[in-house]
């Protein structure tokens, strides 16, 4: 932002040595007509990419919590089963929990996944169809845990393909050039006095920077100011007993 405002100020203190204001006042009258239509194309596409960024960090984060949900829902149906396995089962939870919240989430903020998380969702998926119920009570306990553990690896898909940026690569094309283009045509403009003129491009410059800056802060949800945090994971350790 701080290059960006001085590379402007010095183009816009030098220009009158090469163009000189009144010939650019001449030309007030077309330069803002199309200004005004670069501004309010380049507007659109900057309102646009911030919602979808700020989308996908609301899903994400929604995610988290469906995730952390199914968890919940397995942890306490695997408590209703006192064999060898429900007690497996129950610890493997708690250990998934820890292990994302440790390990995988701080991977997840370099684009990557942890392997083993991965292998704790088999773990978990093979100890549940272990199970053996006793009785009709249990048969629908054994039913609500496959589908938590089916809805638990839905989630953690769904988790993983948001580790990639919400904005695409060849997005950031036109908004790096609608940007020059739009502070470049502030420069056309014929303005008598040089701090007016000054202050109104260096605005322009930073407001369209601060947005510039905000999208890349979002654009990847498990990174950035504004990253999605495993609070969900750390609500299900928090207010879940530990022990059997």
């Amino acid at each position: 932002m701080v290059g960006s405002l001085a590379i402007a100020a010095a183009v816009l203190i030098l220009l009158p040595h090469f163009v000189p204001t009144t010939t650019r006042k001449q030309h007030n009258d077309v330069t803002a007509a199309i200004f005004a239509m670069v501004g309010v194309l380049y507007a659109v596409l900057l309102a646009f990419v911030v919602i979808v960024v700020w989308e996908a960090a609301d899903d994400a984060r929604a995610t988290t919590f469906r995730e952390a949900d199914q968890l919940a829902g397995l942890y306490w149906t695997s408590r209703q089963f006192d064999s060898p396995a429900g007690v497996e089962l129950t610890d493997l939870t708690l250990q998934y929990a820890h292990t994302v919240i440790g390990d995988e989430w701080r991977l997840m903020a370099d684009h990557r996944t942890d392997p083993n998380t991965t292998g704790l969702v088999y773990r978990i998926r093979d100890t549940t169809n272990t199970l053996q119920p006793a009785d009709s009570r249990q048969q629908a306990h054994f039913e609500n845990a496959l589908k938590h553990v089916e809805g638990l690896a839905s989630e953690r898909r769904a988790r993983l393909t948001q580790v990639q940026d919400a904005v695409p690569p060849l997005l950031w094309v036109p908004l790096i050039a609608g940007a020059v283009l739009t502070v470049g045509f502030t420069f056309v403009f014929g303005i008598s006095s040089i701090r007016l003129h000054l202050a109104m491009v260096l605005t322009m410059t930073a407001m369209i920077c601060v947005v510039l800056i905000v999208i890349k802060e979002m654009n990847y949800p498990f990174d950035g100011v504004n990253a999605v945090e495993p609070d969900a994971f750390q609500v299900f350790l928090n207010r879940l007993p530990t022990t059997r």
